[in-house]
């Protein structure tokens, strides 16, 4: 049992008036991309004062005319401490016919504005503001079908808005979603609770760091495959706030009570977990060393009525992003399921 069950959320319903993105800027990512800004209305506990929260939506440049031409698009959330620079997810996705955009949440990535409150999120509910305003624009492109697509934390947050809105998107692909906390009971329970208990009174206490050794692994300076800012997704050691973790317990609660999402889902995961603290660089290269592959299997039942599940030998924390026999496999598979499921 989980030591936080049921814990009221701050944000308990959606005002309902949606930010619009701003004009298309040039993104890093190349020539062929852009970014859109909106500036959020909704605001915690963790609005850094004076700096209101913003979103990014990014896209090839050529995305929105796809939507309209198409009628379907795809959007990627990505997951904590991350950042959207999937550009080979983007074009495969793009030869099936489905122009894909990923979304930088309030805090994290492109849409950092204070960087010592990096993902310091209180609940991960409020950050449905900056879904709504991406799905949003994908309808006002074209979109009549929309597939969700969420890594890690960003497939928490996928499975919490699937769940609480139903019909607004038509199919759901978790890749590797943080379902629960990786480690000991004791943590799941007792240091669960005496999280929360800091984080009513000190929301930004550091509880730990995260080693950068798996995001090192990816990159090119480091002997990766994948380029991406240091500044959006980061190569150093980085904290965890006592609210940030608190926050995602309460909607780890949510899942262990059961989510009933009317749409077909795709869980993703790799077929083993590596360690967390040490991870050798085999493990670095094959395995899931962020999450728990059992707890995955275990929780995916739970997420609603129809749900699929598959495994992908050899594949990284970020499935995409694993070697590539991993993430072809991955990537062939969840495209041929999103294709079936729009009936396409």
């Amino acid at each position: 049992m989980l030591a936080i069950v049921c814990m009221e959320s701050s944000i308990n319903m959606y005002t309902g008036l949606i930010p619009t993105f701003g004009p298309r800027v040039p993104d890093y990512l190349g020539p062929d991309w852009v970014a859109r800004t909106a500036f959020l209305n909704e605001v915690d506990a963790g609005t850094p004062p004076g700096r209101p929260d913003v979103a990014v939506l990014v896209s090839e440049v050529d995305a929105d005319a796809r939507v309209r031409r198409s009628g379907v698009a795809a959007l990627w959330l990505p997951g904590f401490l991350d950042s959207f620079f999937h550009v080979e997810q983007a074009q495969a996705w793009g030869k099936a016919g489905i122009a894909l955009y990923g979304l930088d949440f309030r805090r994290s990535g492109r849409a950092l504005r204070v960087p010592s409150r990096r993902d310091d999120v209180r609940d991960l509910l409020i950050r449905e503001e900056e879904i709504h305003a991406a799905l949003a624009h994908l309808r006002a492109q074209g979109a009549e079908q929309i597939v969700l697509i969420g890594h890690s934390t960003g497939g928490l947050q996928a499975a919490l808005f699937a769940d609480r809105h139903p019909g607004e998107v038509d199919a759901v692909i978790l890749n590797s979603p943080w379902l629960d906390h990786n480690g000991p009971r004791w943590q799941r329970t007792v240091a669960t609770s005496a999280v929360e208990k800091i984080a009513r009174v000190s929301p930004l206490s550091p509880i730990a760091r995260l080693k950068p050794a798996y995001a090192r692994s990816l990159h090119v300076d480091y002997g990766g495959e994948f380029s991406f800012n240091p500044l959006h997704k980061p190569l150093t050691s980085a904290t965890v706030f006592a609210g940030f973790f608190t926050a995602a317990r309460r909607g780890h609660a949510m899942v262990a009570q059961g989510l009933n999402i009317k749409e077909p889902v795709l869980l993703a995961h790799s077929d083993q977990s590596g360690s967390v603290m040490h991870p050798t660089a085999a493990e670095l290269a094959h395995t899931d060393v962020v999450l728990d592959v059992a707890d995955m299997k275990r929780l995916a039942p739970t997420l609603g009525r129809n749900v699929e599940t598959v495994e992908i030998i050899g594949g990284r924390h970020d499935l995409s992003l694993s070697e590539k026999p991993a993430r072809n496999r991955y990537t062939r598979e969840t495209i041929r399921w999103a294709l079936r499921q729009l009936g396409r």
